[in-house]
């Protein structure tokens, strides 16, 4: 997460009402435009689960808009336009955007100035009036103000698209080859009338690098080849303002200009001309592949060989969502209800991508083809680590171990790359750099112990200790600081002299990475365990601890705090308020994030009364009213990573029932059933993610690890099927106003416990709750979750 765009004033969608009826067709209950404004930054378009293809509108800029995209998605339910359909999105970003690689835009008016030109303006794009739109889970169709009808689907690696031009204007379709969200360097597009054939490539990256002047940088190729059931003419091609008609072969990029965005005025495309009187219906079939165009050719004839229809291409999309929400299957509850809980499930199934063909080739950092390791089934891209190693990552391998599996190869693979460098955010083959900490131990280690089993944990766990031990001279190196320094491990040598990171250290905020590399180590101190190494695991186990270095029992006449310190080990100014030194967060939102030891928090705190009334004043006004979004830096943000655990934390304290109103209120504040029902960027679905494990009732606060803390489930029935061991929870009295648990049985036997062992994400089991609107002052209040240090 990063550069979180929050928007004001959305409009909003109607509400339906009163309650749903169980429905083996869950994909019904998705909603993709929620979280399409308001910062969620989603897309609605066409795609399957993890996909590589994800087919959707890039709409127009918003007035006053510094980018020149609507929203990094590609897509703001407040824009009033759209200027084309790309083929690839990533779901939930910040910064300024990425990918949204070839756009592609029927028009209806001839092509005399070139769509790059200055002039041409809004020429090119059309008006969007939602009323004409429709999405749901594989499908999107809209009509245009120019009167095309649009339809499009996709399958893992391809995408299916018709566009039913009107009879009595012109129809032409562009390539706005160049166009990728935040720019290229590179394009090309040659059209084949003969074959009904148009082909091409666009050379991007620069995810973020509008924010690091020596980070703007192409990093991938992507190829496609898109096949016409229609005859068509070769129309032309631009570059920059120059048209050139009758050519079928075209080149240029948009550059990254002078502020790492593309300027005004560059780009290149080409189109193609339809006869609207021989058949007002055209279909393409378009396959893509970042290593060659063999491989997107290839792909095309696997997934949607001559004579697929769009039809059937979301019908299969339909089904494959339904298998996949499936697994997690809710019942009762209201419709809006069910709506946010499978849209939220949704977004959390978008991310990493599928990047390998169907061959099993995909490019490496290191620009080579390479094949998948032996008992891979898939290389996957787009890696948010610095979010989704909460709680998105044991979600997905809760549901599909093997996918896991995948994922903690792809990212050895990734580094081995890349010079052993784990990077924290990796954007197809670019090390991009992005957020801070080493997110990577914790992410291996969340897969592992969530039950994926099948990638190579030995030489992982060699390659991150090396990492966490040795520094490079990436580590030493200043260069994309403060927000995309290059080395996994910033200023790794004054961690390993210091025992904490200290002010003026390379990295983003010290405070920040001190407790981000508390919790890497933790997260090595695991895979040391799983790899056999207790020297390993010990060390590791000790440095997690070094959190402690950075409290300071004196920071605030109302108590203490963790906060920067210098490197002579004095203490600068301190304000908890402010965010120097912290990153995405205050000093009072990062006091709560060391989710592995908080008993040893609430020790340095003052014990549990201490802690119980700062937790209390944190997640509550002066007034008493509750402040868990968008209530200034001295109370919790739970629309942002930094603050997600803490809620947790009152179940350490003997007072579970505040964790369980606590949540329940967040939840009803920023998830909705409508555009601006995610508050801020879901971040690859790791934001969605919480909200899935907290209407479920139980949380993965242990970074690495496999208990689960309890809250209190949402709906009165979910059964999770997964390999090795149905879950299932049950939840009388279950209500939106009914948090409070009063009784828990698991698998049968009565429990005062408020968490379970990892044996029960291991083996499968069934929770019995019993809820109520008064909070039961009891239950749970025994025996408080264990800690690890």
């Amino acid at each position: 997460m990063i550069a979180r765009l929050a928007i004001a004033a959305p409009l909003l969608l109607a509400s339906a009402q009163g309650f749903a009826r169980d429905t083996p067709d869950p994909a019904a209950e998705v909603n993709p435009f929620i979280g399409t404004t308001n910062g969620g930054n989603v897309y609605p378009g066409a795609t399957l689960p993890f996909g590589m293809v994800a087919f959707s509108p890039e709409a127009t800029p918003l007035p006053g808009k510094r980018f020149p995209i609507a929203a990094p998605g590609g897509y703001e339910w407040r824009a009033n336009g759209i200027r084309g359909f790309s083929l690839t999105h990533l779901s939930g970003t910040g910064c300024a955007g990425a990918s949204g690689d070839i756009p592609i835009m029927p028009v209806t008016v001839p092509v005399d100035t070139s769509p790059s030109a200055v002039a041409a303006g809004m020429m090119y794009s059309s008006i969007l009036e939602h009323d004409k739109e429709r999405a749901s889970p594989g499908a999107y169709s809209v009509t245009l103000d120019n009167g095309v009808a649009v339809r499009l689907g996709a399958t893992d690696r391809t995408a299916v698209g018709r566009f039913t031009f009107p009879e009595d204007r012109p129809a032409n379709l562009l390539f706005r080859t160049s166009d990728s969200e935040v720019g290229s360097t590179a394009s090309t597009i040659h059209i084949d009338a003969e074959h009904r054939t148009v082909t091409g490539t666009v050379t991007a990256g620069n995810f973020c690098g509008y924010l690091a002047e020596d980070r703007r940088e192409s990093y991938y190729t992507l190829h496609f080849v898109a096949v016409f059931d229609q005859p068509f003419e070769v129309g032309g091609t631009w570059r920059d303002d120059q048209v050139t008609k009758g050519a079928a072969d075209g080149q240029g990029g948009t550059t990254y200009g002078e502020r790492g965005h593309p300027p005004a005025g560059k780009g290149a495309g080409g189109w193609i001309s339809f006869d609207p009187g021989r058949s007002a219906a055209v279909n393409v079939r378009i396959g893509v592949s970042y290593v060659d165009e063999a491989g997107a050719r290839a792909n095309l004839a696997a997934e949607s060989p001559a004579g697929t229809t769009v039809e059937a291409t979301q019908a299969a999309a339909r089904a494959a969502w339904n298998r996949a929400l499936g697994q997690s299957a809710i019942e009762g509850g209201s419709r809006d209800d069910r709506t946010v809980f499978y849209t939220a499930l949704y977004h959390t199934l978008l991310e990493p991508n599928l990047y390998s063909d169907t061959d099993g080739r995909y490019r490496g950092f290191d620009g080579e083809v390479h094949r998948l390791s032996d008992g891979q089934q898939a290389q996957y891209a787009n890696y948010s680590g610095w979010d989704v190693y909460r709680s998105q990552l044991q979600l997905v391998t809760l549901l599909d171990p093997q996918r896991g599996s995948d994922i903690a190869q792809s990212l050895l693979n990734q580094a081995d790359q890349n010079g052993g460098v784990w990077d924290r955010w990796t954007h197809l083959t670019g090390a991009t750099s992005v957020m801070n900490g080493d997110p990577s131990p914790p992410s291996l280690a969340a897969i592992h112990a969530f039950g994926g089993r099948s990638f190579d944990l030995e030489r992982a766990y060699a390659s991150l200790k090396r990492a966490a031990t040795v520094p490079t001279e990436k580590d030493l190196s200043r260069k994309g600081c403060p927000v995309l320094c290059i080395g996994q491990r910033p200023g790794l040598d004054r961690w390993l002299k210091l025992h904490y990171m200290p002010v003026g250290a390379p990295g983003w905020g010290s405070a920040a990475d001190t407790l981000e590399l508390a919790a890497a180590d933790f997260g090595m101190a695991e895979l040391a365990r799983a790899a056999g190494d207790a020297a390993g695991e010990r060390m590791f186990r000790k440095r997690s601890g070094y959190w402690r270095n950075l409290f300071n029992p004196d920071a605030t006449p109302q108590g203490g705090y963790i906060q920067p310190r210098n490197a002579d080990g004095s203490w600068p100014e301190f304000d908890p308020a402010s965010y120097d030194e912290f990153v995405e967060g205050s000093g009072a939102q990062y006091l709560w994030m060391v989710p592995f030891d908080p008993a040893g928090l609430i020790d340095a705190l003052g014990g549990r009364a201490a802690t119980t009334r700062r937790l209390d004043a944190f997640f509550k006004d002066a007034d008493g009213g509750w402040a868990v979004t968008k209530s200034g830096p001295l109370h919790a943000e739970l629309d942002n990573e930094p603050s997600i655990a803490s809620p947790w934390l009152y179940n350490f304290v003997g007072q579970p029932w505040k964790t369980q109103e606590t949540v329940r209120a967040a939840m009803r504040q920023i998830w909705t059933n409508s555009p601006d029902g995610i508050s801020g960027n879901d971040d690859l679905g790791q934001m969605s993610s919480w909200y899935v494990w907290s209407a479920l009732g139980l949380y993965p606060l242990y970074p690495g690890r496999a208990e689960l803390v309890i809250g209190s489930p949402l709906f009165p029935s979910a059964t999770i099927e997964r390999p090795g061991g149905r879950i299932v929870i049950r939840a009388e009295g279950a209500a939106p106003d009914a948090p409070y648990v009063q009784a828990l049985r698991v698998n049968g036997r009565t429990s005062e416990r408020s968490w379970l062992p990892a044996e029960f994400v291991t083996k499968g089991g069934t929770l019995d709750f019993t809820l109520g609107t008064t909070a039961d002052r009891d239950w749970g209040t025994e025996e408080a979750p264990p800690s690890y240090h």
